[in-house]
């Protein structure tokens, strides 16, 4: 998420009441996860076996709950909270707006696109040309959709993310404040659920087809000419590469990376990263061919059994 202007280091430690490490003029010019950091970010980081990557990675602001050394060319927020102080910045540049109508006038929709009726579009929504969108849809606030779009009913566009901390009195939510972006000639079956990012996007590539009943998790970027059916789910912070085929009650872990051109059979559960170019089955997953053998041998147990108990 980057800001609507740049910010110093001091003004940011205002609107979070809490000590900063640098220059009170260095320059902040947004936040994000830590998969997403760039130049200018604040990275929020509040447990020690992640201290190292968050210090060490593009981010140039850490906001960390212990005062350690601070790395060269960049500034250190010192929060005893920083989850709740991340949310506090999201919910300061991002703050909710309620609607009081089904199409926000902020709302941009381009020509001859259709939107049927019962359909909530959001405030700072784009849609672009020749877009169809079925009844019952919803987008929420500052969605994307490119050309050509077609999204079938019942569909939600914009959910916040599955990401809690758990605290003594129960699981605390990371606000979302990121976007979903859908890029052209994309098609997007009924009762499908695509999660915004946290401060990034979630982003559907060009081409590609998903079928009923998907859901994406935040911050998983889906590439071009992908095809993903039915019942398929897919955690946060997932990189699906170009040209994937993911076929039905597939499953993934959060965090894990598809290759370009991969196949995924039905029902299998992705449990970490695999290279493209392949067919994969089961869980744990493996290469199709190795998996199939596997269960072909299990299926000779039995007779070894009794050929063992023949011998006896």
């Amino acid at each position: 998420m980057k800001f609507p202007k740049q910010y110093t280091l001091k003004e940011i430690s205002q609107i979070i009441d809490c000590d900063f490490v640098g220059d009170e003029d260095f320059p902040v010019l947004g936040m994000n996860e830590i998969h997403v950091v760039e130049f200018g970010d604040i990275v929020f980081v509040d447990h020690p076996k992640y201290y190292d990557k968050a210090l060490e990675s593009a981010a140039t602001i850490v906001l960390i709950n212990k005062n350690v050394e601070c790395p060269e060319g960049k500034a250190l927020l010192v929060s005893d909270d920083p989850f709740r102080d991340f949310n506090k910045l999201t919910s300061h540049f991002k703050p909710f707006q309620a609607a009081n109508t089904s199409i926000s006038p902020s709302a941009k929709i381009g020509e001859n696109t259709v939107i049927q009726p019962n359909c909530f579009i959001g405030h700072n929504v784009t849609i672009g040309d020749n877009c169809l969108i079925h009844s019952n849809v919803s987008i929420y606030d500052d969605a994307v959709i490119g050309n050509n779009v077609t999204i079938h009913s019942g569909s939600i566009l914009g959910a916040s993310a599955f990401y809690y901390k758990n605290r003594p009195e129960g699981f605390d939510q990371l606000v979302s404040g990121g976007r979903v972006v859908i890029e052209d000639n994309v098609d997007i079956g009924a009762l499908c659920t695509i999660d915004k990012g946290v401060t990034g996007d979630t982003t559907i590539g060009e081409g590609s087809k998903l079928d009923n009943q998907i859901q994406v998790g935040h911050d998983t970027i889906i590439g071009k000419k992908c095809l993903i059916a039915s019942q398929v789910g897919i955690a946060g912070c997932c990189v699906i590469e170009d040209e994937v085929t993911i076929w039905g009650q597939v499953g993934t872990n959060s965090g894990i990376k598809i290759g370009e051109k991969a196949v995924i059979l039905g029902q299998t559960g992705v449990t970490k990263s695999v290279e493209g170019g392949k067919s994969y089955f089961g869980t744990p997953i493996e290469e199709s061919r190795v998996k199939l053998k596997e269960l072909a041998y299990v299926k000779q147990i039995p007779y070894i059994i009794n050929e063992l108990k023949g011998n006896k």
